[in-house]
């Protein structure tokens, strides 16, 4: 049994880094730049000798809006073709369980499934498309959330201090 679980999974993770290759290759075009950025304040953010400064905080804030909103085109265009590639899968399915005229309803289904196998898979990669990218447009969202909860407290403070000295 050990031989037989650790072939399909070898199957599996064949066909999952063809399926993970293409999603890459979609989201590529609407996350590039978002991606990049993240990592750029992701390093320094890493820099635990010096926090990251006003102006570096002023530069997130501004970039990240600015890559959201393209990010948020993309995410939207990922969702129409999902809704699209799901609208296929569905018409070939049903055309093709329609004109099977022998079988059990289930036999017809099951037929029906198999040969519309490659519509579901196309289905599936602009499903994870989406969702993929509606996840890092809302990570990137709670970053830039961040970004400026940490600038009130630096104004916050400052205030404070000029009103603390000013006694």
């Amino acid at each position: 049994m050990k031989e037989i679980s650790d072939e399909l999974v070898m199957e599996i993770e064949d066909d999952a880094s063809v399926i993970d290759k293409t999603i890459h290759e979609i989201i590529d075009t609407y996350s590039k730049d978002l991606d990049e950025y993240i990592k750029f304040v992701l390093s320094v953010l890493k820099d635990d000798e010096k926090p990251p400064t006003d102006a570096e905080l002023d530069d997130f804030a501004l970039n990240l809006s600015t890559l959201l909103y393209f990010a948020s085109v993309g995410c939207e265009r990922m969702g129409i073709r999902d809704d699209l590639s799901m609208m296929r899968y569905k018409e070939v399915y049903n055309s093709i369980r329609s004109n099977l005229a022998k079988g059990t309803v289930a036999d017809k289904n099951t037929e029906a499934e198999l040969q519309a196998r490659e519509e579901r898979v196309i289905n599936i990669i602009y499903n994870k498309s989406y969702k993929i990218m509606k996840a890092k447009v809302e990570s990137a969202q709670d970053v830039l959330s961040s970004v400026k909860k940490v600038m009130s407290r630096r104004i916050a403070e400052r205030e404070l201090s000029v009103i603390q000295t000013n006694k």
